[in-house]
């Protein structure tokens, strides 16, 4: 005869290796509580992880765009003030050129009027030369020329005083 006894394991394991049903059962059940509990949790938070990441990118998004927004402004106001700067910088370059030519014309005016004061000079030199001749010549003609004698100038005198 067959021994039925040594059929039979002898672990528990195996045993529920031997009814499949209701090892899936089980796993079901585990399975459904699981999910129940999560659902609970869910609806007692009153937050669903998933709509808290939505509403999260879409700040993100926001604060992206107000960033790129604030840059693309700034970076307009950085061309204009740049611009600003390079027509001031032109206007100072064309007020240099122009300071220069003036500077260049006082110049030669200055030149001009030196070369002009240094003629003057001599010619102020010349005229000193010639009056100091002209003097020293003064001086030598009356030494040469003769006074009249005394009787002659009384005569004279006393013909005016006859007259007037």
């Amino acid at each position: 005869m067959i021994d039925l006894a040594q059929d039979t394991p002898s672990n528990p394991l195996l045993r529920l290796g031997a009814q499949p049903i209701a090892l899936t059962a089980a796993a079901l059940l585990l399975l459904i509580a699981g999910v129940t509990s999560i659902a609970i949790w869910r609806a007692y938070t009153g937050a669903a992880p998933e709509t808290d990441r939505v509403v999260a990118s879409r700040q993100l998004q926001a604060r992206t765009a107000q960033a790129s927004e604030q840059l693309v402004e700034k970076t307009k106001g950085l061309e204009a003030t740049q611009q600003e700067s390079i027509d001031q910088l032109q206007v100072v370059q064309d007020q240099l050129v122009t300071m220069k030519r003036l500077m260049a014309a006082q110049q030669a005016d200055t030149k001009r009027l030196s070369e002009q004061v240094a003629s003057l000079n001599e010619s102020i030199d010349g005229l000193r030369q010639s009056f100091a001749s002209a003097r020293s010549t003064e001086v030598e003609a009356p030494a040469v020329t003769r006074r009249k004698p005394a009787r002659h100038r009384v005569q004279a005198s006393a013909r005016k005083r006859s007259r007037g």
